[in-house]
């Protein structure tokens, strides 16, 4: 199905999202949120699940897991969401290092692309992807437009193949349509290759993480008796991102406060020495939650934490939750990540663990209702961000 207009007048376009995360994966990121919102505008998506640019470990359970689920799904490769959206899980040897595995890889998955697309009846017209080396998986010169939205320093993450990512990832860049990014380091390495690139940072869906300023909602049953200071993170527990040290500093100075983290520990086995964390008993390791309980945990925090490290991944990151948070109505410390520079009057920075007890302690004192945070969290939604972007999707020309 080609471009068609329904009868609101708006155009509608066959859209393949590849993607680096799995659909059904706990924690959304742009990926998901993206195609929901594509779909939610009456595109039709096909989400194309990761192809596995991490080599998988075999001492690892979630990529044994993983990969058993990956093996099931050559059985039902893919799934109907809804009217509008389609899940596609691909098969493909996570070896990207490797030249060999490259070509076979990109043989296999174009040709079950084919064939999925000529099942939908769809037409090969927009390309969105996530991937830094979509130029070595897909033929990119089938779809009549490409555009690459760049949301992360990929080839910075441990356990990639980072030769490969930096020399696949100028060569997409250049031949991209139009490049969206989430960061302005990612802008300007982007932007000095292609001149259609545009910065968009990251948003939040307002209307769930504002459920945390209703009375009426309930907090969550493990911190409705918890009496005392709470300081929350919500977030991927890695530490190539995360400052457990720092976590561990503030745990240490104030005893008498709770530190309480929600999320996955680690993303791989590459990731993963919590050491740091699990030396203070006011340091509460509670695990990954689901999207819709978030708002109930988020209610009883009294502030919330960016803990981030300042290194050549985190330089690129503008962090999902930083305005979920500001929607919830919670007062944020964080370090001073260049991504938010911009919204430093909404936000206490701090550099190290001395530096963040004090901006809390003086959150606490003066207890300053954070309108201002949510108000700015208020103007930067999901719909209006895809919005913009697909207006300069139409503008764009492919030369394919």
């Amino acid at each position: 199905m080609p471009e068609t207009a329904n009868n609101d007048g708006k155009t509608r376009r066959d859209i393949v999202l590849l993607s680096t995360a799995d659909w059904s994966h706990p924690c959304w990121t742009n990926k998901q949120y993206v195609g929901r919102e594509l779909a939610a505008a009456g595109h039709r998506v096909l989400y194309v699940e990761s192809l596995g640019l991490r080599q998988p470990s075999l001492r690892e359970g979630r990529d044994m897991r993983r990969i058993f689920r990956r093996l099931m799904h050559m059985f039902r490769p893919m799934v109907k969401v809804n009217e509008h959206l389609y899940v596609y899980t691909p098969f493909v040897i996570p070896l990207h290092r490797y030249a060999l595995v490259r070509r076979i890889n990109r043989g296999l998955f174009n040709l079950s692309l084919r064939l999925i697309m000529r099942v939908l009846r769809m037409d090969a017209d927009l390309l969105w992807t996530y991937n830094p080396i979509t130029t070595a998986t897909t033929d990119l010169q089938r779809f009549k437009t490409v555009v690459y939205h760049c949301v992360d320093n990929i080839a910075a993450m441990p356990g990639l193949p980072k030769e490969t990512i930096e020399q696949r990832e100028p060569e997409l860049i250049r031949n991209a349509d139009a490049i969206f990014t989430s960061a302005p380091a990612l802008q300007d390495k982007c932007a000095a290759l292609n001149s259609n690139t545009h910065y968009f940072h990251n948003v939040a869906e307002f209307e769930h993480f504002n459920q945390a300023t209703r009375d009426d909602l309930p907090v969550a049953e493990p911190l409705r008796d918890m009496q005392g200071v709470i300081v929350g993170f919500v977030g991927a527990l890695s530490d190539y991102k995360v400052d457990f040290n720092l976590i561990a500093g503030i745990a240490a100075a104030r005893p008498d406060w709770t530190i309480y983290l929600l999320g996955q520990l680690g993303e791989s086995i590459l990731c993963r020495d919590d050491s740091a964390l699990r030396q203070h008993d006011n340091i509460v390791l509670h695990g990954p939650v689901d999207y819709a309980e978030l708002p109930s945990y988020l209610k009883r925090f009294d502030v919330v934490l960016l803990p981030m490290l300042i290194n050549e991944y985190t330089k690129s990151v503008f962090p999902m939750k930083f305005f979920e948070y500001l929607a919830a109505g919670k007062p944020l410390v964080s370090t001073r990540l260049p991504a938010i520079t911009e919204y430093r009057h909404l936000v206490r920075l701090a550099d190290d663990a001395k530096g963040f007890v004090a901006a809390i302690e003086d959150i606490l004192r003066n207890n300053c209702p954070p309108r201002a945070g949510i108000e700015e969290a208020q103007k930067h939604s999901y719909p209006a961000r895809t919005q913009a972007m697909m207006e300069i999707v139409a503008q764009t020309q492919g030369e394919r």
